[in-house]
């Protein structure tokens, strides 16, 4: 996949609109009742980068950033500000906010993911831009040192063991993380004029599988 390992400036994604999306097939049946399925396992996330424009100088910015990017050929890291934590937002992350998994002795790689829900009807989602310098992994409760007991792949999103967790031992990490992006469009319109008016170009930037 062509990406790019760099974020979408962090001041430019604050105040964008979006959020995930699924996609849900709905049949009706003869009888008035309904058959929905879904082809998606995980969602997909949406947003518009243009309304965190505030200046000439953002629009710049954005520009550079998209001609860089080549338009929609290259993604890249984007924050959504309102679900970047392993923890609530206005939490401090922890190596305990996110069970990974349990240790068997044997395996050695485990992929960050992070809970939404509860019960049956929880949902796991894959985590694979983690912000490198914030993951924080611990095994049976006890944390772990970066670099010594463990790394992690920030381009995967999955944490290595030096040595393997010990059967029944649970492995939790905690980490801030990016969305990988790219933009939804191969056109730019700006309009000096227009934006002095209050009027920002659409900018829209869709998730994509990574």
């Amino acid at each position: 996949m062509r990406f790019h390992e760099v974020r979408f400036p962090a001041s430019l994604s604050f105040g964008s609109v979006g959020g995930p999306e699924r996609r849900t097939e709905i049949v009706a049946l003869a009888n008035g009742f309904e058959e929905r399925n879904s082809p998606w396992a995980h969602s997909r996330r949406r947003y518009d980068a243009g309304v965190g424009m505030r200046s000439l100088d953002d629009i710049e910015q954005l520009v550079a950033f998209f001609e860089a990017r080549r338009g929609q050929l290259y993604g890249f890291r984007w924050k959504d500000w309102s679900d970047y934590k392993s923890c609530a937002p206005s939490a401090e992350v922890g190596f305990e906010d996110q069970l990974l998994g349990v240790g068997d002795g044997v395996r050695t790689d485990f992929q960050l993911v992070k809970k939404y829900g509860s019960g049956e009807a929880a949902y796991l989602r894959p985590i694979t831009k983690p912000v490198a310098g914030t993951v924080r992994v611990g095994v049976a409760g006890d944390p772990q040192r970066e670099g010594v007991h463990f790394t992690v792949d920030t381009a995967t999103g999955i944490v290595t063991f030096a040595d393997p967790p010990g059967a029944g031992a649970q492995v939790t990490a905690g980490f801030e993380f990016d969305v990988p992006v790219r933009f939804d469009t191969d056109a730019i319109r700006t309009s000096v004029a227009s934006f002095q008016a209050g009027e920002v170009p659409s900018v829209p930037v869709v998730e994509v599988r990574a």
